[in-house]
């Protein structure tokens, strides 16, 4: 659980994880003004503090180097804002296991009614749209949500994706699953119901806009990258670490 000032919704979102679905449940703390980090103590989660703030990216970073380390098969990534229904995490992970996938989504968008029923902006919906057909396009997948805060991911997929050499903001997660998908794995995605209310995170339309522009930018490098035009670091397979 990437975690920026989640105090308020910290206690849903994990009330609501399956008994005994998740060997572990870690949270990383970007610097939160509010008491995240005692909550999450009160849970009994495993807390990682950030020194300085890192942005989204730069916390995921934190949240995936930690899995690696501690031997995790399967990870699975959920905002800690009570946005998403945690109940689909066992759901996600058979997939994975039984091996029909390597990445799979939490699809905010069922129907178009469902969405903005459950509080979603018209604005976000019109960009979630928009980037959604695009990036199916450019990617060649058929995916309801690219830009969900549910996902899950097998150990090979973050063993495979050079993510240390994303981006520490928002745009992380279309360099992510741009990468996977250089990488030959296999994204599918499965339907889970959000809220949107006070409480939960949400950027405002400026950086909204600025991670769409940005989302179109990672699109085009990958195909830069594919017809071999340019390549970007972002596509290259990670170097095998010497040890001595």
């Amino acid at each position: 659980m990437p975690a920026y000032n989640a105090a308020s919704t910290l206690e849903r979102t994990v009330a609501d994880i399956p008994a005994g679905s998740v060997d572990e449940i870690v949270l990383v703390d970007d610097c939160s003004s509010d008491n995240t980090v005692e909550v999450a103590r009160q849970l009994g989660l495993t807390i990682i503090q950030h020194e300085r703030n890192t942005g989204y990216g730069g916390n995921q970073k934190t949240c995936y180097r930690y899995a690696m380390e501690a031997g995790a098969d399967y990870v699975v990534m959920i905002h800690p804002d009570y946005q998403y229904d945690s109940r689909v995490i066992p759901v996600a992970v058979e997939l994975i296991r039984l091996g029909i996938c390597d990445v799979i989504l939490g699809s905010r968008i069922r129907t178009r009614a469902e969405t903005l029923e459950g509080g979603m902006p018209l604005y976000k919906y019109i960009a979630n749209r928009f980037l959604t057909i695009i990036e199916n396009i450019a990617l060649g997948q058929n995916l309801g949500d690219f830009h969900s805060g549910f996902r899950a991911y097998s150990r090979a997929v973050l063993e495979s994706v050079p993510f240390e050499k994303n981006s520490d903001d928002f745009v992380f997660d279309s360099q992510f699953l741009a990468q996977s998908v250089r990488f030959g794995f296999k994204i599918s995605d499965i339907p889970v119901p959000v809220r949107y209310f006070e409480e939960a995170s949400s950027i405002n339309f400026k950086r909204s806009a600025q991670y769409g522009l940005l989302t179109l930018n990672v699109m085009l490098q990958y195909w830069l990258h594919r017809l071999g035009i340019w390549k970007s670091e972002l596509f290259k397979e990670k170097q095998p670490q010497l040890i001595d």
